[in-house]
C-alpha cells in the first residue's frame, strides 16, 4: 500500500453552521495537503450561519453551497450532490487536517474491496477537558493504534468518526446517502453500517490524523455527550434494537436503568429495615462503577504516571455517562411534534 501513487480524483467536503471561530485553521491545513490540486475539490455546505461564516470561507479556492435543511447529514447529502469525486472524505470545521490526509486516505482504496475508510481524530489544544476527552476509558473521538480491515462496525469506537472519514462514491449509489432523520449524534455511524452490510470492507487506519478542537469546559462537555445521547435515542426509535450501534445503546441503557432501580430499591429497603446487609448492599452497588473506573486509571497510571487522574476522571466518567443516558431517555420520550 505504501507504494500507491495512483492519486484518484477527491472531493472534501465539510457542513459547518456558525464555524466562524474555528474554520479558518481548518481552511489553511487544506490549502496545504500534498495532493495533486487537479484532482482535489473542496466543498463547503453552509446550514444558515449567522456569523462570519461565508466570509471566510470565500477568501479560499472552495466551492461554497448553502443548504437550508437542518442538520450535518442534510449538509453532507448537499455536499455529495455537488461533488464530483471518486472518493468523497468528509471532515468538520472544528478540525485541522494533515498534510498527507488525502494521500493516507487514498492509499487505503487500493484494495476495491474497501469502500470505507476512518481515521484518528486527536485533540488540537491541551486544556484539562480536551486531556480528559483524549484519555478517558471512553474517549471522545476514535484513535486508532493499529490499521484495521473489518467487515462491520464496533462498539466502543470500531468505526470512523464524522470528521474523518472517507467513502468510495459508489457507495452511495448502492446504499443511498446518510439519514436525514438522525441528528444530534450517530448520524454517521448509521451510514458507516449501511455500506459494512452491502458488503464492502471498511478500514481503520491510525495514519489517517486530523486534530479536532474538544469542548474546552466540563458543562459543554456534558452537554455534547447529553446530545450524543440524544443521537442515540433517535437512532432507537427509528431502528429499533436492529443494528450494531442501537443494539449496545439499548442494552446500556436497559443496564443503566437497571442499575439505578436496584440503588433505589436497596435504598428503600435499608430506610424500611433494620438489616444491615441492605445498606451495605447499596454501599456497594452505588461505589462499584467509581471503584471500577479508579482501578482502571491507576493501571493506566502506573505507565504514564498521571496519578491525579486516578482521583478525577472516574467522578467525569459518572457524570459523562449520566449525561448520555438522559439524553437518550429525553428522546426516546420526546414527541416528534416538539422542537
Amino acid at each position: 500500500m505504501e507504494g500507491y501513487k495512483r492519486q484518484l480524483p477527491v472531493s472534501v467536503i465539510i457542513p459547518v453552521r456558525n464555524g466562524e471561530p474555528t474554520i479558518e485553521p481548518l481552511m489553511e491545513s487544506l490549502q496545504r495537503l500534498d495532493y495533486d490540486k487537479n484532482r482535489l475539490e473542496v466543498i463547503v455546505v453552509d446550514g444558515n450561519s449567522t456569523d462570519g461564516t461565508r466570509n471566510i470561507v470565500k477568501k479560499y479556492p472552495v466551492k461554497l453551497i448553502i443548504e437550508r435543511k437542518d442538520g450535518l447529514n442534510a449538509a453532507r447529502n448537499a455536499g455529495i450532490k455537488n461533488s464530483n469525486g471518486e472518493i468523497i472524505a468528509f471532515t468538520d470545521c472544528d478540525c485541522t487536517v494533515s498534510s498527507d490526509w488525502i494521500r493516507k486516505i487514498v492509499e487505503n482504496f487500493e484494495d476495491s474491496r474497501v469502500s470505507c475508510v476512518g481515521g484518528s481524530a486527536k485533540g488540537r489544544d491541551n486544556d484539562f477537558v480536551s486531556q480528559y476527552a483524549d484519555n478517558s476509558i471512553v474517549p471522545l473521538m476514535p484513535f486508532f493504534k493499529k490499521r484495521e480491515e473489518l467487515n462491520m462496525i464496533r462498539p466502543f469506537l470500531h468505526h470512523p468518526a464524522g470528521c474523518n472519514m472517507a467513502f468510495r462514491r459508489k457507495a452511495f449509489k448502492e446504499v443511498g446517502c446518510f439519514d436525514e432523520g438522525i441528528k444530534y449524534g450517530f448520524d454517521d455511524v448509521e451510514f458507516v453500517e449501511r455500506v459494512c452490510k452491502a458488503g464492502y470492507k471498511m478500514v481503520l487506519d491510525p495514519n489517517v490524523l486530523v486534530w479536532h478542537k474538544h469542548r474546552s469546559t466540563l458543562k459543554e462537555f456534558l452537554k455534547q455527550n447529553f446530545n450524543y445521547g440524544r443521537g442515540s435515542g433517535v437512532l432507537l426509535k427509528s431502528r429499533g434494537a436492529k443494528n450494531v450501534v442501537s443494539t449496545w445503546s439499548f442494552l446500556s441503557l436497559v443496564g443503566f436503568i437497571s442499575w439505578l432501580l436496584i440503588i433505589g430499591s436497596l435504598t428503600l429497603l435499608s430506610i424500611t429495615t433494620n438489616l444491615i446487609i441492605f445498606p451495605l448492599l447499596l454501599f456497594g452497588f452505588a461505589l462499584a462503577p467509581l471503584f471500577a473506573l479508579m482501578a482502571f486509571y491507576l493501571r493506566k497510571a502506573l505507565e504514564n504516571k498521571r496519578y491525579e487522574r486516578v482521583f478525577v476522571y472516574p467522578f467525569i466518567d459518572i457524570l459523562r455517562g449520566f449525561s448520555f443516558f438522559c439524553g437518550q431517555i429525553y428522546q426516546l420520550f420526546k414527541t416528534n411534534k416538539e422542537t
